[in-house]
Protein backbone atom coordinates (compact mmCIF):
# COMPACT_ATOMS: atom_id res chain seq x y z
CA UNK A 1 0.00 0.00 0.00
CA UNK A 2 2.74 2.26 1.19
CA UNK A 3 4.52 1.67 -2.17
CA UNK A 4 1.49 2.54 -3.85
CA UNK A 5 1.51 6.15 -2.75
CA UNK A 6 4.87 6.26 -3.31
CA UNK A 7 4.49 5.51 -6.99
CA UNK A 8 1.56 8.06 -7.02
CA UNK A 9 3.27 10.71 -5.23
CA UNK A 10 6.27 10.32 -8.12
CA UNK A 11 4.12 9.99 -10.84
CA UNK A 12 1.96 13.40 -9.38
CA UNK A 13 5.95 15.13 -8.82
CA UNK A 14 7.58 14.22 -12.00
CA UNK A 15 4.30 14.83 -14.32
CA UNK A 16 4.45 18.18 -12.96
CA UNK A 17 8.34 18.51 -13.12
CA UNK A 18 8.04 17.68 -16.33
CA UNK A 19 4.83 19.77 -17.58
CA UNK A 20 4.41 19.91 -21.49
CA UNK A 21 4.43 22.51 -23.88
CA UNK A 22 1.47 23.80 -24.20
CA UNK A 23 -0.57 26.49 -26.17
CA UNK A 24 -4.06 28.08 -26.01
CA UNK A 25 -6.43 26.26 -29.18
CA UNK A 26 -6.26 29.60 -30.42
CA UNK A 27 -3.07 28.18 -31.60
CA UNK A 28 -3.67 25.09 -33.79
CA UNK A 29 -3.18 23.44 -37.19
CA UNK A 30 -5.41 25.46 -40.46
CA UNK A 31 -4.90 28.74 -38.44
CA UNK A 32 -4.08 31.82 -40.09
CA UNK A 33 -1.55 34.62 -39.10
CA UNK A 34 -1.35 37.83 -39.94
CA UNK A 35 0.93 38.70 -42.59
CA UNK A 36 3.68 41.36 -42.63
CA UNK A 37 3.72 41.67 -38.71
CA UNK A 38 5.31 40.76 -35.38
CA UNK A 39 2.92 38.60 -33.85
CA UNK A 40 2.60 37.39 -30.69
CA UNK A 41 2.40 33.49 -29.54
CA UNK A 42 2.19 32.24 -26.15
CA UNK A 43 1.29 29.25 -24.09
CA UNK A 44 2.63 26.92 -21.14
CA UNK A 45 5.51 25.35 -20.24
CA UNK A 46 7.71 24.24 -17.03
CA UNK A 47 8.60 27.33 -14.76
CA UNK A 48 12.29 28.57 -16.09
CA UNK A 49 11.75 25.69 -18.81
CA UNK A 50 13.52 27.10 -22.16
CA UNK A 51 11.18 27.08 -25.38
CA UNK A 52 12.25 26.76 -28.89
CA UNK A 53 10.04 27.85 -31.71
CA UNK A 54 10.86 27.77 -35.47
CA UNK A 55 9.47 28.57 -38.11
CA UNK A 56 9.62 27.23 -41.65
CA UNK A 57 9.03 30.46 -43.58
CA UNK A 58 12.37 31.68 -42.47
CA UNK A 59 13.96 28.73 -40.13
CA UNK A 60 14.88 31.20 -37.53
CA UNK A 61 14.89 29.92 -34.19
CA UNK A 62 12.99 31.98 -31.41
CA UNK A 63 14.03 31.38 -27.95
CA UNK A 64 12.22 32.10 -24.12
CA UNK A 65 12.46 30.85 -21.03
CA UNK A 66 8.97 30.29 -19.22
CA UNK A 67 8.58 32.47 -16.29
CA UNK A 68 7.78 31.46 -13.01
CA UNK A 69 3.73 31.36 -13.41
CA UNK A 70 4.71 28.64 -16.24
CA UNK A 71 3.94 31.31 -18.95
CA UNK A 72 5.88 32.27 -21.81
CA UNK A 73 5.33 34.34 -25.08
CA UNK A 74 7.26 34.99 -27.98
CA UNK A 75 6.91 37.87 -31.18
CA UNK A 76 7.87 36.46 -34.32
CA UNK A 77 8.08 38.31 -37.62
CA UNK A 78 5.70 37.06 -40.43
CA UNK A 79 6.41 37.41 -43.99
CA UNK A 80 4.29 38.21 -46.83
CA UNK A 81 0.97 36.44 -47.83
CA UNK A 82 1.28 32.38 -48.58
CA UNK A 83 1.63 28.86 -47.32
CA UNK A 84 1.41 26.55 -45.77
CA UNK A 85 3.28 26.50 -43.23
CA UNK A 86 4.56 25.10 -40.25
CA UNK A 87 5.70 25.96 -36.68
CA UNK A 88 7.73 23.81 -34.52
CA UNK A 89 7.72 24.47 -30.66
CA UNK A 90 10.00 22.33 -28.34
CA UNK A 91 10.46 22.18 -24.29
CA UNK A 92 10.49 18.95 -22.47
CA UNK A 93 8.53 17.85 -25.77
CA UNK A 94 7.35 19.11 -28.93
CA UNK A 95 4.19 20.50 -30.12
CA UNK A 96 4.42 20.58 -34.28
CA UNK A 97 1.64 23.40 -35.65
CA UNK A 98 1.17 22.18 -39.44
CA UNK A 99 -0.75 23.48 -42.68
CA UNK A 100 -0.25 27.35 -41.35
CA UNK A 101 -1.07 30.01 -43.53
CA UNK A 102 0.18 33.73 -43.36
CA UNK A 103 -2.60 36.33 -44.48
CA UNK A 104 -5.67 38.40 -43.21
CA UNK A 105 -7.19 37.80 -39.67
CA UNK A 106 -10.03 39.24 -38.80
CA UNK A 107 -13.07 39.15 -35.43
CA UNK A 108 -16.45 39.00 -36.26
CA UNK A 109 -18.64 39.29 -33.54
CA UNK A 110 -22.07 40.24 -31.72
CA UNK A 111 -25.38 39.06 -31.63
CA UNK A 112 -27.65 36.01 -33.83
CA UNK A 113 -27.36 38.48 -37.32
CA UNK A 114 -23.74 37.86 -37.34
CA UNK A 115 -23.68 34.53 -35.80
CA UNK A 116 -26.14 33.71 -38.53
CA UNK A 117 -25.36 31.13 -40.99
CA UNK A 118 -26.32 28.97 -43.92
CA UNK A 119 -28.04 26.36 -41.73
CA UNK A 120 -30.56 29.13 -40.36
CA UNK A 121 -31.86 29.74 -43.93
CA UNK A 122 -30.38 32.82 -45.32
CA UNK A 123 -31.11 34.06 -49.12
CA UNK A 124 -29.48 31.15 -51.56
CA UNK A 125 -27.48 29.89 -48.98
CA UNK A 126 -27.69 26.02 -50.07
CA UNK A 127 -26.52 26.94 -53.73
CA UNK A 128 -23.58 29.55 -51.81
CA UNK A 129 -22.19 26.36 -49.59
CA UNK A 130 -22.22 24.51 -52.42
CA UNK A 131 -19.39 26.61 -53.95
CA UNK A 132 -17.90 27.26 -50.60
CA UNK A 133 -14.62 25.17 -50.74
CA UNK A 134 -11.78 27.55 -50.25
CA UNK A 135 -8.47 26.56 -48.45
CA UNK A 136 -7.12 30.10 -48.42
CA UNK A 137 -10.24 31.19 -45.88
CA UNK A 138 -10.17 29.60 -42.45
CA UNK A 139 -12.46 29.20 -39.57
CA UNK A 140 -12.25 29.25 -35.93
CA UNK A 141 -15.59 29.36 -33.77
CA UNK A 142 -15.84 30.53 -30.29
CA UNK A 143 -18.50 28.17 -28.38
CA UNK A 144 -21.02 30.02 -26.29
CA UNK A 145 -19.37 30.53 -22.74
CA UNK A 146 -19.38 32.94 -19.73
CA UNK A 147 -16.68 33.75 -17.07
CA UNK A 148 -16.62 35.98 -14.09
CA UNK A 149 -12.88 36.43 -14.52
CA UNK A 150 -11.09 36.78 -17.84
CA UNK A 151 -10.21 32.84 -18.60
CA UNK A 152 -6.77 31.95 -20.56
CA UNK A 153 -8.03 29.88 -23.17
CA UNK A 154 -11.13 28.73 -24.76
CA UNK A 155 -12.46 25.72 -26.83
CA UNK A 156 -12.05 25.20 -30.44
CA UNK A 157 -10.01 25.08 -33.60
CA UNK A 158 -9.23 25.97 -37.09
CA UNK A 159 -10.85 25.12 -40.13
CA UNK A 160 -10.72 25.38 -43.93
CA UNK A 161 -13.93 26.21 -45.74
CA UNK A 162 -15.49 23.57 -47.33
CA UNK A 163 -19.53 23.15 -47.68
CA UNK A 164 -19.54 21.65 -44.64
CA UNK A 165 -17.90 24.27 -42.51
CA UNK A 166 -19.18 27.09 -44.24
CA UNK A 167 -22.96 26.28 -43.70
CA UNK A 168 -22.30 26.69 -39.98
CA UNK A 169 -20.06 29.71 -39.46
CA UNK A 170 -20.97 33.21 -40.08
CA UNK A 171 -22.57 33.90 -42.73
CA UNK A 172 -21.66 37.91 -43.36
CA UNK A 173 -18.05 36.90 -41.94
CA UNK A 174 -18.14 34.06 -45.25
CA UNK A 175 -19.36 36.75 -47.82
CA UNK A 176 -16.93 39.30 -46.19
CA UNK A 177 -13.60 36.48 -46.73
CA UNK A 178 -14.85 35.68 -49.97
CA UNK A 179 -15.10 39.47 -51.41
CA UNK A 180 -11.39 39.81 -49.30
CA UNK A 181 -10.08 36.79 -51.45
CA UNK A 182 -10.79 38.00 -54.99
CA UNK A 183 -9.84 41.25 -54.54
CA UNK A 184 -6.69 40.81 -52.68
CA UNK A 185 -5.24 37.78 -55.25
CA UNK A 186 -6.06 35.21 -52.75
CA UNK A 187 -4.17 36.22 -49.83
CA UNK A 188 -5.56 34.05 -47.50
CA UNK A 189 -8.03 35.21 -44.56
CA UNK A 190 -8.68 33.94 -41.14
CA UNK A 191 -11.86 34.44 -39.31
CA UNK A 192 -12.38 34.14 -35.41
CA UNK A 193 -16.38 34.23 -34.99
CA UNK A 194 -17.56 34.98 -31.41
CA UNK A 195 -21.32 35.67 -31.14
CA UNK A 196 -24.18 35.25 -28.82
CA UNK A 197 -27.98 35.92 -30.07
CA UNK A 198 -29.51 38.39 -27.90
CA UNK A 199 -27.10 39.88 -26.39
CA UNK A 200 -26.06 43.30 -25.46
CA UNK A 201 -22.93 45.19 -25.90
CA UNK A 202 -21.78 45.78 -22.10
CA UNK A 203 -21.71 41.89 -21.80
CA UNK A 204 -18.76 41.82 -24.91
CA UNK A 205 -16.72 44.25 -23.01
CA UNK A 206 -14.41 44.12 -19.79
CA UNK A 207 -16.74 44.33 -16.53
CA UNK A 208 -14.60 47.36 -15.05
CA UNK A 209 -15.11 49.26 -18.26
CA UNK A 210 -18.86 49.39 -16.85
CA UNK A 211 -18.26 49.69 -13.13
CA UNK A 212 -16.39 52.67 -13.59
CA UNK A 213 -18.35 54.95 -15.61
CA UNK A 214 -21.76 55.85 -14.13
CA UNK A 215 -23.85 56.88 -17.64
CA UNK A 216 -22.90 53.09 -18.67
CA UNK A 217 -23.26 51.64 -15.02
CA UNK A 218 -26.66 53.26 -14.95
CA UNK A 219 -27.65 52.26 -18.65
CA UNK A 220 -26.52 48.61 -17.88
CA UNK A 221 -29.04 48.61 -14.69
CA UNK A 222 -31.52 47.98 -17.06
CA UNK A 223 -30.76 45.16 -18.49
CA UNK A 224 -33.34 42.37 -17.73
CA UNK A 225 -32.47 38.85 -17.43
CA UNK A 226 -33.54 36.61 -20.49
CA UNK A 227 -33.63 33.19 -21.55
CA UNK A 228 -31.36 33.51 -24.20
CA UNK A 229 -28.29 34.41 -23.34
CA UNK A 230 -26.07 36.68 -20.27
CA UNK A 231 -26.95 40.14 -19.68
CA UNK A 232 -24.33 40.79 -16.82
CA UNK A 233 -21.22 43.40 -18.09
CA UNK A 234 -18.28 41.46 -18.79
CA UNK A 235 -19.24 38.00 -19.12
CA UNK A 236 -18.88 36.91 -22.66
CA UNK A 237 -15.89 39.40 -22.73
CA UNK A 238 -13.89 37.06 -20.02
CA UNK A 239 -14.50 33.85 -21.82
CA UNK A 240 -15.34 34.52 -25.48
CA UNK A 241 -13.07 37.28 -26.53
CA UNK A 242 -10.02 37.88 -23.45
CA UNK A 243 -8.25 34.40 -24.52
CA UNK A 244 -7.91 35.65 -27.76
CA UNK A 245 -6.54 39.54 -27.05
CA UNK A 246 -3.17 39.88 -28.27
CA UNK A 247 -3.75 37.54 -31.25
CA UNK A 248 -2.45 39.79 -34.12
CA UNK A 249 -5.36 40.73 -36.07
CA UNK A 250 -5.91 43.29 -39.33
CA UNK A 251 -9.44 44.51 -37.59
CA UNK A 252 -12.82 43.32 -35.91
CA UNK A 253 -16.60 43.44 -37.71
CA UNK A 254 -19.12 44.08 -35.11
CA UNK A 255 -22.84 43.37 -35.88
CA UNK A 256 -25.12 44.36 -32.59
CA UNK A 257 -27.46 46.58 -31.48
CA UNK A 258 -30.89 45.13 -31.02
CA UNK A 259 -30.82 43.89 -28.15
CA UNK A 260 -29.68 47.06 -26.60
CA UNK A 261 -32.64 48.76 -28.85
CA UNK A 262 -34.16 51.41 -26.10
CA UNK A 263 -30.80 52.78 -24.74
CA UNK A 264 -30.29 56.27 -24.96
CA UNK A 265 -26.53 56.11 -25.04
CA UNK A 266 -25.17 53.40 -27.19
CA UNK A 267 -22.87 55.51 -29.08
CA UNK A 268 -20.93 56.06 -25.93
CA UNK A 269 -21.59 52.00 -24.90
CA UNK A 270 -19.72 50.91 -28.31
CA UNK A 271 -17.07 53.85 -27.97
CA UNK A 272 -16.19 52.08 -24.80
CA UNK A 273 -16.16 48.81 -26.00
CA UNK A 274 -13.81 49.80 -29.17
CA UNK A 275 -11.39 51.71 -26.43
CA UNK A 276 -11.23 49.00 -24.35
CA UNK A 277 -10.57 46.36 -27.44
CA UNK A 278 -7.97 48.57 -29.13
CA UNK A 279 -6.60 48.93 -25.45
CA UNK A 280 -6.23 44.88 -25.09
CA UNK A 281 -4.82 44.39 -28.24
CA UNK A 282 -2.62 47.51 -27.91
CA UNK A 283 -3.25 48.47 -31.39
CA UNK A 284 -5.86 50.87 -32.96
CA UNK A 285 -6.80 48.45 -35.46
CA UNK A 286 -10.57 49.19 -38.15
CA UNK A 287 -13.96 48.47 -36.21
CA UNK A 288 -16.31 48.10 -38.93
CA UNK A 289 -20.31 47.50 -37.75
CA UNK A 290 -23.54 46.93 -39.73
CA UNK A 291 -25.94 49.41 -38.64
CA UNK A 292 -29.26 47.70 -37.67
CA UNK A 293 -32.01 47.16 -39.72
CA UNK A 294 -35.08 48.92 -39.24
CA UNK A 295 -37.23 46.54 -37.13
CA UNK A 296 -40.61 47.26 -35.62
CA UNK A 297 -39.62 47.31 -31.86
CA UNK A 298 -42.18 46.57 -29.33
CA UNK A 299 -44.63 50.13 -28.34
CA UNK A 300 -42.06 52.83 -29.09
CA UNK A 301 -42.01 54.40 -32.82
CA UNK A 302 -38.94 55.76 -32.09
CA UNK A 303 -36.63 53.16 -30.26
CA UNK A 304 -34.70 51.39 -33.04
CA UNK A 305 -34.40 54.45 -34.91
CA UNK A 306 -32.76 56.04 -32.07
CA UNK A 307 -30.28 53.18 -31.76
CA UNK A 308 -29.47 53.60 -35.01
CA UNK A 309 -29.12 57.00 -35.34
CA UNK A 310 -26.46 56.58 -32.14
CA UNK A 311 -24.32 54.08 -34.56
CA UNK A 312 -24.51 57.03 -37.14
CA UNK A 313 -23.14 59.27 -34.34
CA UNK A 314 -20.16 56.83 -33.09
CA UNK A 315 -18.30 57.43 -36.56
CA UNK A 316 -17.69 60.89 -35.82
CA UNK A 317 -16.76 60.37 -32.51
CA UNK A 318 -13.86 57.40 -32.47
CA UNK A 319 -11.45 57.31 -35.31
CA UNK A 320 -10.65 54.50 -37.79
CA UNK A 321 -14.44 53.25 -37.90
CA UNK A 322 -16.47 52.39 -40.50
CA UNK A 323 -20.62 51.60 -40.99
CA UNK A 324 -22.73 50.10 -43.55
CA UNK A 325 -26.56 50.91 -43.58
CA UNK A 326 -28.78 47.91 -44.30
CA UNK A 327 -32.24 49.69 -44.69
CA UNK A 328 -32.34 48.85 -48.88
CA UNK A 329 -31.81 45.26 -48.28
CA UNK A 330 -33.63 44.49 -44.50
CA UNK A 331 -37.20 43.37 -44.25
CA UNK A 332 -38.97 45.59 -41.31
CA UNK A 333 -40.95 42.54 -39.82
CA UNK A 334 -37.90 40.23 -39.98
CA UNK A 335 -35.32 41.07 -37.11
CA UNK A 336 -33.14 38.63 -39.18
CA UNK A 337 -32.61 39.85 -42.65
CA UNK A 338 -32.10 36.81 -44.94
CA UNK A 339 -30.38 39.26 -47.09
CA UNK A 340 -26.53 38.09 -45.20
CA UNK A 341 -24.24 38.33 -48.81
CA UNK A 342 -24.78 42.14 -49.60
CA UNK A 343 -23.99 43.12 -45.70
CA UNK A 344 -20.81 40.88 -45.90
CA UNK A 345 -19.78 42.30 -49.47
CA UNK A 346 -20.65 45.96 -48.07
CA UNK A 347 -18.47 45.69 -45.09
CA UNK A 348 -15.68 44.07 -47.35
CA UNK A 349 -15.80 47.21 -49.04
CA UNK A 350 -15.04 48.98 -46.67
CA UNK A 351 -11.96 46.94 -45.53
CA UNK A 352 -10.90 47.22 -49.38
CA UNK A 353 -11.13 51.25 -49.18
CA UNK A 354 -9.98 52.26 -46.20
CA UNK A 355 -7.56 49.01 -44.70
CA UNK A 356 -6.48 48.10 -48.12
CA UNK A 357 -6.41 50.94 -50.20
CA UNK A 358 -7.66 48.93 -53.57
CA UNK A 359 -11.09 50.42 -53.88
CA UNK A 360 -11.51 53.40 -54.39
CA UNK A 361 -15.41 53.14 -55.81
CA UNK A 362 -17.77 55.03 -53.34
CA UNK A 363 -18.65 52.67 -50.22
CA UNK A 364 -20.59 54.46 -48.17
CA UNK A 365 -24.31 55.39 -48.66
CA UNK A 366 -25.01 59.15 -48.03
CA UNK A 367 -24.31 60.57 -43.93
CA UNK A 368 -25.80 63.94 -42.71
CA UNK A 369 -23.03 66.32 -42.67
CA UNK A 370 -24.55 69.60 -41.59
CA UNK A 371 -27.64 72.06 -42.01
CA UNK A 372 -27.77 75.53 -42.63
CA UNK A 373 -30.81 77.88 -42.40
CA UNK A 374 -31.87 80.47 -44.76
CA UNK A 375 -35.41 82.20 -43.30
CA UNK A 376 -37.92 78.89 -43.33
CA UNK A 377 -35.60 76.79 -45.92
CA UNK A 378 -33.26 74.14 -44.58
CA UNK A 379 -30.42 72.67 -46.63
CA UNK A 380 -29.42 69.33 -45.37
CA UNK A 381 -25.67 68.40 -46.67
CA UNK A 382 -24.40 64.72 -46.91
CA UNK A 383 -20.49 63.31 -47.39
CA UNK A 384 -20.71 60.74 -50.06
CA UNK A 385 -23.36 62.36 -51.83
CA UNK A 386 -22.21 62.05 -54.85
CA UNK A 387 -25.30 61.27 -57.74
CA UNK A 388 -28.03 62.11 -54.97
CA UNK A 389 -31.58 60.90 -55.52
CA UNK A 390 -34.95 60.20 -53.87
CA UNK A 391 -35.72 56.15 -54.80
CA UNK A 392 -39.34 57.55 -56.02
CA UNK A 393 -38.17 60.73 -57.20
CA UNK A 394 -39.93 62.45 -54.37
CA UNK A 395 -39.73 62.15 -50.25
CA UNK A 396 -41.73 62.24 -47.24
CA UNK A 397 -38.94 60.95 -45.03
CA UNK A 398 -38.23 64.52 -44.36
CA UNK A 399 -39.56 66.44 -41.09
CA UNK A 400 -38.72 70.17 -39.63
CA UNK A 401 -39.38 71.04 -36.65
CA UNK A 402 -39.05 75.22 -34.92
CA UNK A 403 -38.26 75.81 -31.69
CA UNK A 404 -41.28 74.07 -29.80
CA UNK A 405 -39.32 70.66 -31.09
CA UNK A 406 -41.96 69.73 -32.86
CA UNK A 407 -41.62 67.81 -36.04
CA UNK A 408 -44.24 68.63 -39.33
CA UNK A 409 -43.83 66.39 -42.92
CA UNK A 410 -41.69 68.44 -44.85
CA UNK A 411 -41.24 69.41 -48.95
CA UNK A 412 -38.10 67.96 -50.41
CA UNK A 413 -36.08 68.46 -53.25
CA UNK A 414 -32.33 68.02 -54.68
CA UNK A 415 -30.10 70.40 -56.02
CA UNK A 416 -26.27 70.00 -55.98
CA UNK A 417 -26.31 66.90 -54.40
CA UNK A 418 -28.10 68.79 -51.35
CA UNK A 419 -31.17 68.77 -50.47
CA UNK A 420 -33.25 71.66 -49.53
CA UNK A 421 -36.52 71.09 -46.96
CA UNK A 422 -39.39 73.32 -45.98
CA UNK A 423 -42.28 73.38 -44.44
CA UNK A 424 -45.61 75.69 -44.21
CA UNK A 425 -46.01 74.96 -40.57
CA UNK A 426 -42.03 76.03 -39.48
CA UNK A 427 -41.71 79.34 -40.69
CA UNK A 428 -38.84 79.46 -38.51
CA UNK A 429 -37.11 75.76 -38.67
CA UNK A 430 -34.17 74.95 -36.44
CA UNK A 431 -33.64 70.89 -36.65
CA UNK A 432 -34.43 68.22 -39.18
CA UNK A 433 -34.88 64.33 -39.30
CA UNK A 434 -35.17 61.78 -42.11
CA UNK A 435 -36.43 58.19 -41.93
CA UNK A 436 -36.89 58.69 -38.55
CA UNK A 437 -39.20 55.73 -37.24
CA UNK A 438 -38.32 52.41 -36.50
CA UNK A 439 -39.36 50.60 -40.28
CA UNK A 440 -39.01 53.69 -42.44
CA UNK A 441 -36.56 52.20 -45.25
CA UNK A 442 -34.43 55.34 -46.13
CA UNK A 443 -35.70 56.26 -50.08
CA UNK A 444 -32.27 58.47 -50.09
CA UNK A 445 -30.00 57.28 -52.50
CA UNK A 446 -26.41 57.80 -53.90
CA UNK A 447 -24.86 57.15 -57.34
CA UNK A 448 -23.53 53.82 -55.94
CA UNK A 449 -27.25 52.90 -54.77
CA UNK A 450 -26.50 53.19 -50.98
CA UNK A 451 -29.27 54.08 -48.64
CA UNK A 452 -28.41 57.45 -46.35
CA UNK A 453 -28.63 56.56 -43.07
CA UNK A 454 -31.94 58.09 -40.88
CA UNK A 455 -30.52 61.07 -38.53
CA UNK A 456 -32.19 63.75 -36.80
CA UNK A 457 -29.84 67.16 -37.06
CA UNK A 458 -27.32 67.75 -33.54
Amino acid sequence: MKNNIFKFVFILISGTMMANVSLPNIFGDNMVLQRNSEVKIWGWGNPKEEIKLVSSWNNQEYKVTANNQAKWELKIKTPEAGGPYRISIKGYNEVVLKNILIGEVWVCSGQSNMEMSVSWGIDNGEEEAKNATNPNIRFFTVPKLTATTPQNNLLGNWTESTPETMKYFSAVGYFFAKRLTEDLKNVPIGLISSNWGGTPAEIWMPEEVVQNDAVLLENAKKLNEQEYGPRQPGRAYNAMIYPFVGFKIAGALWYQGESNVGSEVYDKTLSALVTSWRKGWQDDFPFYYVQIAPFKTGSNNFSNVTLRNSQRKLLKEINNTGMVVISDVSDTIDIHPKDKKSVGIRLANLALANTYKTNSNLINGPLFKEIKIDKNKVTVSFDYAEGLYFKNNVTKQFEIAGADGTFYPAEASIKNNQVIVTSKKVPNPLKVRFAWGNTIQSDLFNKANLPASCFISE
